[in-house]
C-alpha cells in the first residue's frame, strides 16, 4: 500500500497536529537568508507559546522569527547571532527570554551531531570562556577542549529552492545554511521549497537533503527575500 502523501497544501495544513505550547523549534536559514517565510508566520499564527527556538539568529525587527518575539511567543533562543534586533535585546535585558549562546561553528556541530544520533562532542571552541561554564572539560595533549551536547527538535522548520513530492531537497547557494543539518535533527521535518516537483526531476548528484528526513513539504508563496542591511557606494563623480 503506498504511503501517505507528504504534501500539504498550506504551510497552516503543514503544522496541524505537530506543533504544541512548550515545544522545541529548529529554523533554517542564516540571518534573513534561507529562511522558512511561510512557515514561520502560520507558527506565528497558531498561537503556540512558551517556545524554545534553535536558528543561528532570531531575524530582525519585524521579519523572520523577530514576528514571534513581538507576539511574545518564544520563552528561550539557543542561537549564535542575536544583534540588529531591538525587540530581543530589550526582552533578554528585561529577563523576559532566556538565550543559550553558541559559537556559530559549535551550534551548527550540535545540530549535525542531534541529527547524526551523536550525544556530544569535545571542541576546544569557548574553553577558558562564559561559554564553557557549567560544562564537562578535559585536558587534552595540554589543551583544554569542553563537552558540548548534541541538539534535536521536535520540529524543525526548513527552506529550500526546490523540492519533489517524495521531500528530496535542494538548497540555492547560501541558503544553504543551516537548513540541511536542522533537517536531520527534527522529530518531525517540515520543508518548504519555492519549486515543487515531481520524483526523479531532481538530479540525484544535486539533492541535498535525502526525502527520507523530510516528514511534510509545502510549495512556498509570496517571498520577501528581505536583507538586514544594504549598503550601497556613493557613486563617483562624473
Amino acid at each position: 500500500m503506498a504511503g501517505a502523501s507528504k504534501v500539504f497544501a498550506t504551510a497552516k495544513a503543514a503544522l496541524e497536529g505537530v506543533v504544541f505550547d512548550g515545544m522545541t523549534v529548529m529554523s533554517g536559514g542564516f540571518g534573513l537568508c534561507g529562511i522558512p517565510e511561510n512557515l514561520i508566520l502560520a507558527l506565528r499564527d497558531s498561537g503556540v507559546r512558551e517556545l524554545t527556538v534553535i536558528s543561528n539568529n532570531a531575524g530582525v525587527d519585524g521579519q523572520g522569527l523577530g514576528l514571534l518575539l513581538e507576539t511574545r511567543q518564544i520563552r528561550k533562543m539557543i542561537s549564535s547571532y542575536v544583534g540588529e534586533n531591538r525587540e530581543f535585546e530589550r526582552q533578554y535585558l528585561a529577563g523576559e527570554l532566556m538565550l543559550e549562546f553558541n559559537p556559530q561553528g559549535t551550534l551548527a556541530e550540535r545540530i549535525r551531531a542531534g541529527g547524526a544520533g551523536i550525544y556530544g562532542f569535545y571542541t576546544k571552541t569557548g574553553a577558558g570562556t562564559v561559554v564553557a561554564e557549567g560544562k564537562e572539560s578535559r585536558v587534552v595533549d595540554g589543551h583544554t577542549y569542553i563537552l558540548e551536547t548534541g541538539l534535536t527538535a521536535d520540529v524543525a522548520l526548513v527552506k529550500a529552492w526546490k523540492g519533489d513530492t517524495e521531500g528530496n531537497l535542494v538548497y540555492r547557494k547560501t541558503a544553504r545554511n543551516f537548513n540541511p543539518m536542522m533537517a536531520t535533527a527534527g522529530r518531525v521535518t517540515i520543508a518548504e521549497v519555492e519549486q515543487l516537483v515531481q520524483p526523479g526531476e531532481l538530479n540525484p548528484d544535486c539533492i541535498h537533503t535525502p526525502g527520507i528526513f523530510v516528514q511534510r513539504i509545502i510549495q512556498g508563496e509570496k517571498y520577501v527575500k528581505a536583507i538586514e542591511q544594504r549598503t550601497v557606494r556613493k557613486r563617483s563623480a562624473a
